[in-house]
């Protein structure tokens, strides 16, 4: 996002896409087939048909209608009225089938010219890509396919624009189903995810799944009595977080917003402010950098702050989220899906370094953890101090090795401002991230509560960006108000739903478990 400048000044731009639009609505501008189905269009509403229905009283998705035949009675057939998209049509002189696909599955449709008289004219206007009603009753054809076989029909969406042709056969031999022509390309499939849907319904229920995981997240918070609130988007100061922010203004005011980078700060001055013993949020958040399978710019988080806990406590109550979000859920992948089966395994962040690596850093210094750094070939930024060289080597070295889920625990200080320190091991701070499939998962912490201790990690963290880190952390005076008011110990967790529904659906890239990813802009004809 960039910072908003007055409308006028994007006078140009404004010409520019109303043109645009105007070029694309030239007749010259459309292909043959969208042609076709205009002059269709005409010819509906020059018949009386008005092919953009107000709506359709549905009684049965195309499941429900095709369990409605009883093997046990054939001659018996139940009346249904189903609704949906048609995604093919074979016209047989005075009988015509097409399939119609709804939000369950598809059903066959059964169109003969006595039944429906002059009204079955109209279907010779009638494409792939189209939504009708229709109601009729249920009967299995000669061919054996449970059938809907049309009474009346209702035109409710005219598609003027041809979905991508999927053609689908099945091999005589191996029956197995053979698709030529899919929608497959992924830059295409993002962009136009309406169409991903229709034409490659399989990918619902990654989305599916994905709802079930929020609301499962939401169930299990809920019925332990914490209180879900909402925070800003807005925020003054961004924090709570390493990342660079999106930064946008705010013109009645006249200053500058940030996009919260994290919900963290915020859900911390609830605690301190009593209003639940636990809080939490289910949100979304946007960090200003590289985008690649595992990172997104605009990503949804799920963090839960509870008072009067550890992260021993805490490391607990994440184990058992997850097994019962992957309980609830299933986890839909390959033939070798990850097991959420407690207890998760424990590692400490120096001993992971050690055993995949050889090397313990635990002793060394800046200048030292510089030098190990480049021997192990692990490139770092400039103004690396040794909480962000110590990351780097754990990315590059240990990650990828932990696939089943592992808690890496107890951390240096200088990696984590806003968590407590260690109350038996100097130096380290109480602190364990959950990591699954190679990827980080969860970041939890014993949450600092000392104010004049968290405003020296501030200033630490300023010095940090003095030395060119552009992700350390800002000083944020009113939190740290809140704090010096008295705030009790706590526990805080915070995880990605993205990455979390990656796992439990064996999807590779982020993008694939977001319904409308950031892409590039792109010029639509």
């Amino acid at each position: 996002m960039t910072t908003h400048t007055p409308p006028t000044e994007h006078a140009e731009e404004i010409k520019d896409a109303l043109r645009h639009i105007e070029e694309a609505e030239r007749p010259d501008a459309l292909t043959d087939q969208e042609r076709e189905r205009r002059a269709s269009l005409e010819e509906l509403r020059a018949k009386g048909v008005e092919p953009y229905a107000y709506g359709f009283e549905r009684t049965r998705f195309s499941n429900e209608a095709i369990a409605m035949f009883d093997e046990s009675n054939p001659d018996l057939h139940p009346s249904a009225s189903v609704a949906g998209r048609i995604m093919g049509v074979r016209r047989m002189g005075k009988a015509t089938f097409a399939h119609v696909q709804d939000e369950a599955g598809k059903i066959q449709i059964y169109f003969k010219s006595n039944d429906l008289g002059e009204r079955y004219d109209l279907l010779r206007l009638l494409d792939i890509g189209d939504i009708i009603g229709a109601n009729g009753f249920v009967f299995r054809t000669r061919t054996g396919e449970i059938t809907l076989h049309v009474e009346r029909f209702e035109i409710l969406a005219k598609a003027i624009r041809p979905l991508p042709v999927v053609k689908e056969e099945t091999d005589p031999v191996t029956g197995e189903k053979i698709v030529h022509d899919a929608f497959s390309d992924k830059e295409l499939r993002y962009r136009q995810r309406y169409v991903d849907l229709v034409v490659n319904p399989e990918i619902r229920e990654t989305f599916r799944t994905r709802a079930k995981i929020i609301s499962s997240i939401r169930r299990f918070f809920d019925d332990r009595g914490y209180l879900e609130v909402e925070t800003p988007v807005l925020q003054p100061i961004y924090g709570g977080a390493y990342a660079r922010p999106f930064v946008t203004h705010h013109n009645a005011l006249d200053f500058d917003l940030f996009l919260r980078i994290a919900d963290e700060l915020y859900l911390k001055r609830l605690v301190a402010g009593g209003l639940a013993t636990g809080v939490y949020e289910i949100a979304k958040d946007f960090r200003n950098e590289g985008m690649d399978k595992n990172h997104s710019p605009e990503f949804t988080m799920a963090e839960i702050y509870i008072a009067y806990k550890d992260y021993e406590w805490m490391m607990a109550f994440t184990e058992e989220l997850f097994v019962e979000v992957a309980r609830v859920v299933g986890i839909h992948r390959g033939s070798a899906p990850i097991q959420f089966t407690p207890p998760f395994r424990r590692l400490s962040m120096y001993d992971s370094i050690k055993e995949y690596t050889g090397t313990d850093v635990s002793k060394m210094n800046e200048d030292e953890l510089r030098i190990t750094a480049k021997h192990m070939g692990v490139p770092l930024e400039a103004g690396s101090g040794v909480g962000k060289i110590i990351d780097e080597i754990f990315s590059a070295k240990v990650e990828h090795h932990l696939i089943e889920p592992t808690f890496i625990t107890d951390y240096p200080l200088s990696m984590s401002p806003l968590a407590k320190s260690h109350r038996s091991q100097p130096g380290l701070v109480e602190r364990f991230e959950l990591y699954v499939n190679g990827q980080e998962l969860a970041n939890a912490f014993s949450e600092l509560n000392d104010p004049l201790d968290q405003r020296a990690r501030f200033e630490e963290q300023a010095r940090l960006r003095s030395k060119g880190d552009e992700e350390a952390m800002v000083l944020d005076e009113d939190f740290l108000r809140a704090m010096e008011y008295g705030m009790p110990p706590m526990a805080g967790l915070g995880f990605g739903v993205d990455r979390l529904t990656m796992i439990m659906t064996g999807e590779e890239s982020i993008r694939d478990v977001v319904l409308f990813p950031a892409m590039r802009p792109e010029k639509i004809r």
